[in-house]
């Protein structure tokens, strides 16, 4: 095992300021783990903690959980999530890259090295699994769908299946292929963008009838466009968000889920939530337990 010696006495030192000022071990659990971090040689920790850099693919589209700001950056519950995740390799905000990673091409951006790992509104599945691995869950979506105000003809994904309504979703996505059941004439009804910012836009266009895919992703929209945009119906689906790794890195997966799981306890985890989803969804998530598969 080697010891992170730099970053290790520069947690030290953090330490004693917070003897000096009074704060305790508990207000700072990243500076604790930080004094204590070990990493296997040539594991994907090490080698990211060695490099100060690290590359994570998030969703730039959507409110709440990963929208770019007008800084150039993602900002939402995913990116806190992957920023905890950075800070305990020792790898400061400002050095993480951020790469937009739409649905289409989250696979194919781990398997070629693009991005360390994904933090994305990523829904685990077996076909991914194919191709990837996945640390979590880390929080429990369903899939729902979102209209016009004014639309008073749609209730519910039952209401597409008399072939007259037009329902938007994402190239590549798990709502996507949910949808098709309850469609009577799928080429002609289902409208498929790469970002759910553009079935937004569609939407508030009038040139599909309504926009389907998580709740949490829907419910963002309509935080923007409160007056014009709003949910019908229940959540029929239940979809377990992962953070993406490549297949194969054992270490680092379970890296991460012991971490899901520390934060779930000591308060990150739900002060992520808060200061960002939590602004238009006040309902606190319990996390979900990891699935150490």
């Amino acid at each position: 095992m080697r010891r992170t010696s730099v970053r290790s006495i520069a947690a030290v030192g953090m330490l004693a300021l917070c003897a000096v000022g009074g704060c305790s071990p508990a207000d700072n659990p990243d500076v604790v783990e930080l004094a204590k971090i070990t990493f296997p040689a040539g594991s994907t920790m090490a080698r990211l903690h060695d490099a100060q850099q690290v590359t994570i693919g998030s969703k730039f589209d959507q409110p709440g959980f990963g929208l770019k700001g007008l800084d150039g950056k993602p900002a939402g519950f995913d990116v806190e999530i992957a920023k905890i995740i950075a800070g305990a390799l020792g790898i400061p905000a400002d050095r993480i890259e951020w790469r937009e990673t739409p649905a289409k091409v989250r696979e194919d951006y781990l398997v070629q090295g693009k991005v360390d790992l994904i933090t994305a509104t990523y829904t685990i599945n077996d076909k991914r699994k194919q191709r990837v691995d996945f640390a979590g869950p880390y929080y429990v979506a369903g899939q729902q769908i979102m209209i016009r105000k004014d639309d008073t003809s749609i209730t519910g994904p039952d209401s597409f299946k008399d072939g007259t309504k037009k329902v938007c979703s994402g190239t590549g996505t798990i709502p996507a292929d949910n949808i098709k059941s309850y469609l009577k004439d799928v080429a002609r009804q289902l409208v498929l963008y790469d970002i759910y910012a553009d079935c937004a836009q569609a939407l508030l266009a009038k040139q599909v009838d309504a926009v389907t895919t998580d709740n949490v992703i829907l419910t963002g929209f309509v935080a923007e466009h409160p007056d014009d945009l709003t949910l019908v119906g229940a959540k029929f689906t239940s979809e377990l968000y992962g953070i993406g790794v490549r297949k194969g890195d054992d270490s680092f997966r379970a890296f991460i889920n012991d971490l899901l799981e520390r934060i779930a306890k000591d308060g990150r985890y739900a002060k992520a939530w808060t200061d960002t989803a939590g602004t238009f969804d006040a309902t606190m998530p319990e996390a979900p337990g990891v699935d150490r598969y």
